[in-house]
């Protein structure tokens, strides 16, 4: 399908905003990501929350309003040495694909976990420039399933 014939969609990005300095990269390079796409930075909506852990929540809270095609979580969950950061990354994916299945509306992530982070110029550089392709991977992900899901609906119409 040409990017130009697919219908209208809205999009819900719902950033957390521990690590905001990163997190928004991928926020950034998503939009421009969908703007290259044929698609408008008016149809993105950004929601702030204040961790990874609120996120299926609020995805949701928004996919059950029925006004958006997908929704994207973004965080970056660091091992602070309170408690396991694999497991709360775990957790919010595990939910945010059940929000996706529940509601029927694609719910996309990029919540990432590294190995090892460290609050040091290298390592706050690497991850902006992996938020950044991030970004664009998630818009590109956003598009294609858009799409495909506008494919279904014209095929079961037909």
């Amino acid at each position: 399908m040409n990017v130009n014939a697919t219908p209208a969609a809205r999009i819900a990005v719902i950033r957390a905003r521990w690590h905001a300095g990163i997190v928004d990269q991928a926020v950034d390079s998503f939009v421009a990501e969908w703007t290259a796409l044929g698609g408008r930075a008016e149809e993105v909506d950004i929601v702030d929350v204040p961790g990874a852990l609120e996120i299926p929540l609020h995805a949701q809270l928004l996919a059950r309003t029925g006004r958006y095609s997908a929704i994207l979580g973004v965080a970056l969950v660091v091992d602070g040495g309170i408690y396991r950061h694999d497991f709360v990354a775990g957790t919010v994916v595990d939910a945010i694909v059940r929000v996706g299945l529940d509601t029927g509306v694609p719910v996309l992530s990029a919540v990432l976990t590294p190995h090892n982070f460290q609050e040091s110029d290298a390592h706050i550089a690497f991850f902006r420039d992996h938020f950044v392709i991030k970004g664009k991977e998630a818009a590109n992900a956003a598009r294609q399933i858009i799409d495909a899901r506008a494919q279904v609906a014209l095929a079961t119409v037909a």
